[in-house]
């Protein structure tokens, strides 16, 4: 057998070993090296060179806000909802002056917690008058904000209560197995029949009493709204102390008695100074010194009746039982 020459191949007629592959294996390149000062690129597939579905989304929104008849759309979109906006507000204002209505609003938790302490314990408060000061031309008679003055009417309170009792309502007859779905409605709508039919008896005996005054409806439309608090207090109360039985039973007479008695006090006292205003004017002209005090004991009648007779009424309808 003759050796191989250095430098030639092996005979042909070798075989060649089964576990060698013929094919010749394929190797990826090297990455490049990055140069100075460069970051290093990385190899990633094409959904992450798109940015995924983010950049899916935000490229596609991008392309849609770069196109003219997008921004044409969007730009009539905004002139149409300024329009609009200005529109009801024009028309608002022909009925509820909102620059009025907001001192009403007006308000700091300073104040509500105040508020509902002085209309829960109006026992030994003083004094009752409201603090003035001098409107932004100069003019006297301004009344200064709920925020500033405790004794201010404010319509925050009012609001909030009556969306809580109409929460409460419904949630205590979902405890006493009564709760249906259209009790929401029809609680809220008794609210607000009884509401604007006492607003609507306040507004009738101001006009046959001659008593006028800028912002008396609004007061009037606040002080409503104060008897919610002693309501909610004595169906919570009363809920709790009788185990989800209702509003019955001499705990919850009890605390609406009680709570009565105060809204009446605090009404009697804060009404004084928008029933009983202390200018001896009338609607027309100046009144006679008999007609003045024939006048105020006629609004004293009328006070008192509003105050305990009925307050009595409409709150003993929203806790019965």
């Amino acid at each position: 057998m003759q050796r191989p020459t250095y430098g030639q191949s092996p005979p042909l007629h070798h075989p060649v070993p089964q576990h060698v592959s013929t094919v010749p294996q394929l190797r990826s390149p090297p990455p490049p090296v990055p140069q100075s000062g460069s970051q290093p690129t990385y190899s990633s597939s094409p959904y992450q060179q798109q940015g995924g579905a983010s950049g899916n989304v935000f490229g596609a929104y991008g392309q849609f806000m770069n196109d003219p008849t997008a921004q044409v759309a969007a730009q009539f979109g905004q002139t149409a909802f300024k329009h609009g906006q200005e529109y009801v507000e024009q028309n608002f204002n022909r009925y509820v002056n909102v620059n009025a209505l907001k001192h009403y609003f007006n308000v700091t938790n300073t104040y509500v917690i105040n508020k509902l302490f002085l209309v829960l314990f109006p026992w030994r408060h003083k004094p009752w008058s409201r603090k003035q000061a001098v409107g932004p031309n100069g003019q006297e008679g301004w009344y200064l904000p709920p925020r500033d003055d405790v004794n201010s009417p404010d319509m925050y309170i009012p609001v909030m209560a009556i969306v809580t009792y109409v929460l409460l309502s419904t949630v205590v007859a979902g405890l006493g197995g009564k709760f249906q779905p259209e009790l929401l409605g029809l609680t809220a709508t008794t609210v607000l029949v009884i509401v604007l039919v006492e607003i609507m008896a306040l507004k009738l005996g101001c006009y046959l009493l001659g008593i006028s005054n800028d912002s008396q409806l609004y007061d009037l439309i606040a002080y409503s709204g104060y008897k919610f608090v002693g309501i909610i207090v004595t169906v919570a109360v009363a809920e709790l102390a009788n185990g989800g039985q209702g509003t019955g039973g001499w705990v919850g007479w009890s605390v609406f008695l009680y709570t009565f008695l105060a809204n009446s006090l605090f009404l009697m006292r804060s009404l004084k100074y928008v029933l009983l205003p202390e200018s001896a004017h009338g609607s027309a002209g100046p009144i006679q010194t008999g007609d003045v005090r024939s006048k105020r004991n006629q609004r004293t009648q009328f006070l008192f009746f509003y105050s305990y007779v009925v307050q009595l009424l409409f709150m003993w309808i929203l806790t019965r039982p």
